[in-house]
């Protein structure tokens, strides 16, 4: 897990390096009335000087300076987040955050009372497993009763949220954005779902030739990608013609398909004469195939999906016989939802009064 942090914090760290993808980022996922405020066509770095939290630098952290329309400066602060936990003292860390680039601009660029501060636009990036939940505002964490005479005196201090995780599929897809395209190749690692992402990054580019410079990035994220799926370890380079790496990933999601397939009717077999074994009769054997293939199905689902499956998908697949579980089998290989594997299930929200 440490290993492939620290890729994506170097991987991370040189996309948004890049002003057209930062700016790319901000028009795919920031509200219209905060876009509306920024000229996007002047950003500029800013190389910080201090350490942040704990005294330890951050070489992910990146830090733009984008003119605002009517004048002045808007300071964001874009941390990237690749830990397997949520961080939950996030908001105290921007405001320290906060205060120490303050600090930079005042001595640098002699900034004097009257001139006042630039505003800021704190943005956390965050990669994880589990949602996103910490508390955006520093006053949540602060301990005092509300109406404490205290509160006027506490720092205020809030930061937005971009919770790759959160979006679905079918979100991202309706984002014409190359940051939307980034998010899902970091979605659960499906052979056919980066393929059509593959394709269209191709598209995307094949539109905007004077697109930012990060084609060779997506490679390597393509590559760390497949390397997450059993089986796409020992691919060769990744090709220079993204419709090439589509090309050439089709043979090897075919022959992935298929070992799947196979695997899983083998070890549903397995699994059922083993329950079929224990009761020592034949009901019980076919029985005990039915269950065994259930329980493949529904780890099988957890894997795509997510490990807390709602309660109505356990009811039917339980309820379901043999030959149903094999049909919703094989649809995980090419489904982009729960509702995609069972259509023609009616779920709760569906049932009539």
């Amino acid at each position: 897990m440490g290993s492939r942090m620290t890729d994506h914090d170097s991987l991370y760290h040189r996309f948004f390096s890049h002003p057209a993808m930062v700016a790319d980022l901000l028009r795919g996922f920031m509200e219209r009335e905060i876009l509306d405020e920024l000229d996007l066509s002047r950003m500029s770095r800013v190389n910080t000087k201090f350490t942040a939290f704990r005294g330890a630098r951050r070489r992910s952290d990146v830090i733009w300076e984008i003119p605002l329309r009517g004048g002045g400066h808007l300071f964001v602060l874009l941390l990237l987040e690749f830990q397997s936990t949520v961080d939950a003292w996030m908001s105290l860390r921007t405001l320290v955050y906060a205060g120490l680039l303050y600090q930079q601009l005042v001595d640098e660029r002699k900034l004097k009372p009257d001139q006042g501060l630039p505003p800021l636009l704190p943005i956390v990036l965050y990669n994880g497993e589990p949602r996103w939940n910490a508390p955006i505002d520093i006053r949540a964490l602060i301990r005092l009763p509300p109406g404490s005479p205290l509160w006027p005196f506490q720092p205020a201090m809030r930061y937005h949220t971009l919770d790759e995780g959160a979006y679905t599929e079918e979100e991202l897809k309706g984002r014409p954005s190359l940051s939307a395209l980034l998010f899902r190749l970091e979605q659960p690692a499906n052979p056919q779902g980066i393929m059509e992402t593959i394709r269209d990054m191709a598209e995307w580019f094949r539109a905007h030739p004077d697109g930012p410079p990060v084609k060779q990035l997506f490679r390597e994220l393509i590559a760390s990608s497949l390397q997450r799926i059993e089986g796409f370890v020992d691919l060769p380079p990744i090709p220079d013609d993204l419709l090439e790496v589509v090309n050439m990933l089709a043979a090897r999601v075919e022959q992935w398909s298929k070992e799947i397939r196979q695997r899983g009717f083998q070890e549903g077999i397995q699994i059922g004469e083993q329950k079929g074994r224990q009761e020592g009769r034949q009901e019980n054997r076919q029985e005990g195939r039915r269950e065994g293939k259930a329980d493949l199905l529904l780890r099988q689902l957890r894997q795509r999906f997510g490990p807390l499956l709602p309660e109505w998908v356990g009811e039917h697949v339980r309820a379901a016989d043999a030959a149903t579980i094999e049909v919703w089998g094989d649809r995980i290989l090419t489904a982009h939802s729960l509702e995609e594997v069972f259509a023609e299930v009616t779920r709760p929200s569906q049932r009539p009064e």
